[in-house]
């Protein structure tokens, strides 16, 4: 890979921040190089391109390191003009994509997360929170896509930055189902949701991304037994 437009990406593959990242990276058809890194040993050049955070993922481009997914997404996005673009040109769609790409991130996913690290009363509390976030994701995308949710399949031409954050989010969630012992994503009540998860995973790219069921139920049981433990230490 030639230097001058080298590019690497510094993360953990079950981390869905970096699979975001990743799947953009691979629907632009950008080369690069991944860098695995060890969460309780990372490594030297982490600390030194992502010092205020020291987290995953890093983009390193041409040397210039980049830190905090969407802040990455965004950049891949201007840096590469490639087809598919992430954001819409026009202001009021850009606007509005990145309202609801805020609310998938800082809402609806730590909503999820929430709910895997409480237990007892507090966990149905989060519970009731999380599905509350999903009606409202439902509700919005009917509106946002009122003509249906424009995903094609076969050449990634309408991927957009929702998409790739809605994989980020959900390409584990029936491994999330199984350890919480409850339906996150029930077809009947969330059927736009439903219907745009499944096919997300339809694509070429979230196929190739995929990481195996029991690699990923073993991680999220992992996740809930440390924050289960940190629970009860304080």
């Amino acid at each position: 890979m030639a230097e001058e437009t080298r590019v690497i990406l510094h993360g953990n593959r079950l981390s869905p921040y970096v699979k975001r990242v990743e799947m953009a990276l691979k629907i632009k058809g950008i080369p690069y190089e991944f860098v695995e890194e060890d969460l309780k040993n990372k490594s030297p050049l982490l600390f030194k391109y992502n010092p205020v955070h020291k987290r995953i993922p890093v983009l390193v481009h041409n040397g210039k390191p980049l830190a905090e997914s969407l802040v990455i997404l965004e950049y891949i996005d201007e840096a590469w003009k490639t087809s598919p673009q992430l954001l819409p040109e026009d202001p009021y769609r850009r606007a509005r994509v990145h309202f609801w790409a805020s609310f998938l991130h800082q809402q609806l996913f730590e909503a999820i997360v929430l709910v895997i690290k409480t237990d007892g009363e507090a966990r149905q509390k989060t519970i009731k929170e999380m599905f509350n976030k999903l009606k409202l994701l439902e509700d919005g995308v009917k509106d946002l896509f009122s003509d249906g949710i424009p995903l094609v399949v076969d050449n990634n031409i309408n991927v957009g930055l929702l998409d790739v954050l809605m994989f980020s989010i959900f390409d584990s969630y029936e491994a999330h189902e199984q350890v919480l012992g409850i339906k996150v994503i029930d077809p009947e009540k969330t059927p736009v949701i439903y219907s745009w998860i499944k096919s997300i995973n339809e694509l070429h790219v979230v196929k190739e991304l995929h990481i195996p069921h029991e690699k990923v139920l073993a991680s999220v049981k992992l996740f809930r037994k440390l924050s289960m433990n940190s629970t009860a230490e304080t």
